[in-house]
Order: C-alpha cells, then structure tokens, then sequence
C-alpha cells in the first residue's frame, strides 16, 4: 500500500500543475450524470404525462445537474489517493495536480447548494431534499465504505437510484408508490451494469485497494452469480409499472424482451466471466435503462 501512495506521489509531481478551466468541469463527471439527468427527466414527465411546464423542467435539470455535479467533484476530492492509484482515473484533475483539494472542495460545494437552492425554489422543497439526501448519501456514506467493504456497492445504488425520484417529487411535489417503483428499477439495474464494470476493472481496483468483489474473489463466481441474480430480480421489477398505472401492455412488452435479453447476457456472463462478456454485458445495460425508460415514457404519454 505505501508502494502505491509512494507511486501515485510521483506521478503527481512528474506533471505539469497548470490549471485549465475544463478541469472543474471533469470534476462533475459529465458523461457519467447524463444517466442521471436522463432517469430525472424520466420522472419528471412520468409524474405529469398531461405535461409539464418548459420553466420547471429548466430548473429541474438545471439544479440536478449542478447538486450532481458537486457531489462528483466532492467524490474526487475523498478518493484523490485511490484515483491516483488507477490508470483509468489517474489523469483526473486532482490526482494530476492540476487542481488543489481546497479549490475542488469549495467548487463541490458551491455547485451543491446552487443547485439545491435552485430546486428550492424552482421546483419545490421535497425534490430538493431528496436531491440533498442523493448527494450526501453519496458523497458521506458510499465514499468512505468503498475502500472498506464490498457491500459498498449496496450502499452506492442507493443515491445511485434515486434521481427519478427527484424527477417525479419536483413535478408532483410528492413521494408515492410509482417513484418508489421507479427507485427500484433503477436500483435492481445498477447492480449489473456495476459489477460488469468492477469485473472489467478489477486490476485497477486492487491495485487501489478498493476491495469489491472481484477483488476479494478473483475466481469471479460470485461476481457472475449476482450479476444474473440481480438482472434475473430486475425482470418483475421492471413490469410494475403496469401495475401502479403507469404504463400498459406495450411497454410490459418491451419491458420483458429486454428483461430476458438482460439476463441472457448476465447468463453467459455468469458461465465465462471474459473481458468480452463482461463489456457485452455494461455496454447493453446503458442500452437497457435508455430504451426502457423511452418505452416506459413513450407508453405513458402518448398511448
């Protein structure tokens, strides 16, 4: 372990410390909450399928996205030592050094109270205080567990699932049973989609001693077992949507072929833990949640 600090150490002081403006918009991990705010927008016109204001669909992605943002960049600035440690994450700003922890830490909370300020009082105070629940949960509890348990992962799909949430209390102002439905979907689905990646990655985990299953069990049984487990639980999930009114035969149609296409690749995943399947796998679950959730609003919408 301090082999690798010593490592990272010298990485960060081989390279240049200049700073560029783009580096705070790599600490909010653009990429990554364009998930998020697609599953917030979902539960915005879910909760509200006669419509929805041009004025509260601004302000709701506008404060999701920065309460997003400033929980990637206070993410970053925790695991600035383990991000060094991993080739994938080891250009990042901070581990770089291009960005100190003072300015990234004042920059994720800035971002954080303008966009649950925003939510405030451009939505309403509920979506505002799931958003504070999703960030701090995040950043306060999934951050420090993932160098010490594998249940990390749990943990993490929690705030992980909630946006939809979001979505749906800024519409309807209220938390009922098709948002919970929602959380759930979203939930079941990241396990997977998590352990397709931790799989891919599993070197560089364990080189920065981020113990998750993988890790701890490089046979990778386990890893594949709670993959299908997990896209298997997913399936009924995804239909109850028909069952809180939400949608009807047409997306439970949809639903089930890509359910059953899901657990086919977590299947063969399960049999041959490769790089290939493990990469079929990931690469169809960001297929998987994008065309669901069109079906799902296309369902409610307009049919």
């Amino acid at each position: 372990m301090k082999a690798h600090a010593a490592d990272a150490a010298v990485v960060t002081t081989n390279v240049a410390t200049e700073r560029h403006p783009l580096d705070f918009l790599t600490l909010t991990k653009p990429r990554l909450n364009l998930l998020v705010l697609l599953t917030t927008l979902g539960g915005l016109y879910l909760a509200s399928p006669s419509g929805v204001p041009l004025l509260l669909v601004l302000h709701t992605v506008i404060g999701t996205a920065l309460v997003a943002g400033g929980a990637a960049a206070l993410n970053q600035v925790w695991e600035r030592d383990t991000d060094g440690r991993m080739r994938r994450t080891s250009g990042r700003p901070l581990p770089r050094g291009r960005l100190s922890v003072g300015d990234s830490t004042w920059f994720g909370v800035l971002l954080s109270a303008v966009g649950l300020a925003e939510l405030a009082i451009g939505a309403n105070v509920t979506a505002a205080l799931v958003a504070a629940f999703t960030s701090i949960s995040y950043v306060l509890v999934y951050t420090p567990l993932k160098i010490r348990t594998s249940l990390a992962t749990l943990v993490g799909a929690v705030p992980g699932a909630l946006p939809p949430v979001i979505g749906w209390a800024a519409a309807s102002g209220r938390i009922t049973m098709p948002a919970l439905v929602l959380f759930g979907i979203v939930f079941f689905w990241q396990m997977p989609h998590f352990l397709a990646i931790a799989w891919m990655y599993r070197d560089d985990y364990a080189r920065a001693g981020i113990p998750l299953l993988p890790v701890l069990e490089p046979d990778g049984r386990r890893t594949g077992h709670q993959a299908l487990l997990y896209a298997a639980a997913l399936w009924p999930v995804s239909l109850l949507p028909a069952v809180v009114g939400l949608a009807g035969a047409p997306y439970s149609i949809v639903a089930t072929c890509l359910g059953f296409a899901f657990i086919g690749l977590a299947v063969r995943f399960a049999r041959d833990r490769s790089q290939t399947n493990a990469r079929r796998l990931f690469l169809f679950s960001l297929a998987y949640l994008t065309l669901l959730w069109g079906a799902l609003v296309v369902d409610r919408l307009w049919l």
